[in-house]
């Protein structure tokens, strides 16, 4: 049986029509603010595009929008130059082509462009002391080294203080296709200036020795692939239960607006249930690896893989019936190239349903009647390969009102080399000479809440034991305590207290008469090791509590600041949140952060297991009982009785 597409209004995914203000931008647009940048800078030569995305208008704007308004668009420019350090950001009318600010920051890198990393991988490959750092090595072809460069950090000291560069890690690729990380070359850093393209110099310390092993994972290297699991195939012959109009989704009764840029990669909007607001904008918006190893050729390596590179830009394009099962709609991500020119990423979001097993079930013993409700959900995902990692982005929406994030985090360890059998206290030895280095990923979201409108206040709850005494006379006693937290702040979680926060509504009320509101409980969370005053410590401060409140500000987009290259600290919501702004009745954005704690296992080499992170929000009296109650009691008809040979 062939499986039907979805049914889709109006699709198109390259968005030519532009409907809401929050639509993210067109090839047209894109070109027309390029355009635009180039009749207002000089240098066009050198001129570089870092990013051109949506500039999105205040909230209020949007919430006074109705189908068939006249649409003012604004689009979002930051540039800079070759052999220059700085950035200038510009604000664009794609209405009437003018330019409505710009804002000079001397001293900020942009973001690592995609189309720089093979640019300074060659011009690592024809750099003399790097030629001769093969040669000592053994490699007589240095083509087949693979030079990743990654981005420096900001240590004390470093002489390169004053220029963008990359602290580079090199592999090498034993035959064509081979898994290059499975023979790192340690010792062999070459330092680049980005913004020449040229190699400062080429760090050589050391002579371990390359491990020989191979260590490959693509179908066939591992022997005859088995036969023994049979098909699971997903169908819904009568198609799937969304539907899209442009990039707005209505699941069940929720409505969703998809949108996109290269930083973030997928951002959603206006998130409603049955025509009640929740979210306004929800987005991953920052994430640091930092490595655990002293050792001074990888100290620096602490990735913040939206701020340092853009994660959108690296997105996939998604394949059928691999990356998603089922019946699925792909939508496509337009951004721009380092020119100005739009660049698309085919199927680069995928949309579909899941089942998702039981929602609820009771039993009545006495009736011996049964009722129960199947569960499903509509994910709305991405994935991106950043290096040797593989990040996927999963949101999921479900029957009775929650959402959750999940990050799927696989791919391929990072490695160094060691001697064979040799102690490692920073890592472990996953193969003969090849070591995993303990790191973590620790991630932050930014969601702008909106739970029954725009003006919410935030609560902690955390569950407290009675003391010993009258109140408690058998000492079973034990009891929630409610704290409104009035200014902006950072909290963590408190396990002995089960603690949560729930967002609540200035304005609505449930039927018990308290105020609606959704549930934060930060079960993905873990502790930063890092030392918050050291130079990496100081650059994701943002990591050192559980979760962030701030009142909404439009130029407060990312938790450990607009810039993060080099950065040095002194911006980021670790910052923000020290000012005494009220936090309540207004509107406010929640940082959720979580995380993975990853100490190497054999199990992840020589391609990783996926691991699981994320964060959920549950209706905590938003709803005035079970929303899911008017769900048809179907049996699955496709459902039989297994044949055991």
């Amino acid at each position: 049986m062939s499986t039907p597409e979805a049914t889709i209004l109006g699709s198109s995914t390259s968005q030519a029509v532009v409907t809401h203000p929050l639509d993210s931008l067109t090839g047209d647009e894109i070109r027309a603010a390029a355009a635009i940048i180039r009749q207002a800078v000089d240098q066009l030569d050198t001129l570089r595009i870092e990013i051109i995305e949506l500039h999105e208008p205040e909230r209020a704007v949007v919430r006074a929008f109705t189908t068939g308004d006249p649409i003012t668009r604004q689009a979002r420019v930051n540039v800079y130059w070759v052999g220059q350090i700085g950035v200038h950001a510009f604000i664009v009318s794609l209405t009437d082509g003018t330019v409505l600010s710009q804002t000079q920051h001397p001293t900020a890198r942009p973001t690592i462009q995609l189309e720089e990393f093979l640019e300074l991988e060659q011009a690592v490959k024809t750099h003399p002391d790097f030629l001769a750092a093969c040669r000592r090595r053994g490699i007589a072809n240095p083509e087949q080294v693979c030079v990743d460069p990654w981005s420096a950090g900001s240590l004390p000291g470093a002489e390169e203080h004053d220029k963008h560069i990359s602290y580079a890690f090199c592999w090498l690729r034993a035959a064509e296709g081979d898994n290059q990380y499975a023979h790192p070359i340690e010792g062999l850093n070459p330092v680049i200036d980005i913004k020449n393209t040229r190699v400062l110099r080429i760090e050589d310390n050391g002579d371990t020795p390359i491990p020989a092993n191979l260590a490959n994972y693509t179908e066939g290297a591992n022997g005859t692939p088995r036969d023994d699991l049979k098909p699971i195939d997903v169908q819904q012959p009568d198609g799937v239960s969304f539907t899209i109009d442009n990039r707005c989704i209505k699941w069940h009764d929720w409505n969703i607006q998809v949108g996109f840029n290269a930083r973030e990669g997928l951002t959603l909007h206006n998130i409603s249930f049955a025509e009640r607001s929740v979210l306004y904008r929800a987005a991953l918006a920052e994430m640091v690896v930092p490595y655990g190893s002293p050792l001074p050729n990888h100290a620096r390596k602490s990735v913040f893989d939206i701020g340092e590179y853009g994660i959108g830009k690296l997105c996939n394009s998604l394949a059928l019936g691999c990356d998603c099962l089922g019946v699925i709609h792909y939508m496509d991500a337009l951004m721009s190239d380092i020119h100005g020119e739009p660049m698309k990423i085919d199927n680069a979001i995928c949309i579909h349903e899941e089942d998702d097993g039981i929602l609820w079930k009771h039993f009545d013993f006495r009736t011996e009647n049964t009722e129960v409700r199947r569960a499903r959900r509509l994910v709305i995902s991405t994935i991106a390969t950043v290096g040797n990692y593989e990040y996927g982005s999963y949101w999921y929406f479900h029957l009775d009102g929650s959402i959750e994030f999940e990050m799927k985090a696989t791919g391929i360890i990072n490695t160094a080399a060691c001697v064979p059998g040799t102690a490692q206290k920073y890592g472990i030895e996953v193969a003969p000479g090849v070591v995993g280095q303990i790191h973590q990923h620790l991630f932050c979201a930014k969601l702008d809440m909106a739970v029954d409108g725009d003006r919410n206040s935030v609560v902690e709850c955390d569950t407290i034991v009675e003391p010993e005494g009258p109140d408690n006379p058998y000492g079973n006693a034990f009891y929630q305590r409610e704290t409104l937290l009035p200014e902006q702040c950072g909290r963590q979680r408190d396990p002995d207290a089960e603690r949560y926060w729930k967002f609540i509504s200035s304005d609505a009320k449930n039927a018990m008469g308290r105020p609606t509101a959704y549930k934060l409980e930060p079960t993905g969370s873990v502790r930063s090791f890092v030392r918050p005053d050291s130079p990496t410590g100081k650059r994701m401060a943002f990591t050192y509590n559980h979760l962030w409140v701030t009142a909404e500000d439009a130029h407060q987009r990312y938790p450990a600041g607009e810039f993060v290259n080099q950065s040095v600290g002194s911006d980021g919501v670790a910052i923000w949140a020290a000012e005494p702004r009220s936090i309540e009745a207004v509107p406010l954005v929640a940082w959720p952060v979580f995380g993975i704690n990853h100490m190497p296992r054999l199990e992840d080499y020589p391609v990783q297991p996926v691991v699981r992170t994320g964060f959920t929000l549950h209706p905590a009296g938003f709803f005035d009982r079970n929303p899911a109650l008017d769900l048809p009691a179907k049996t699955n008809g496709a459902s039989c009785h297994a044949v055991i040979d």
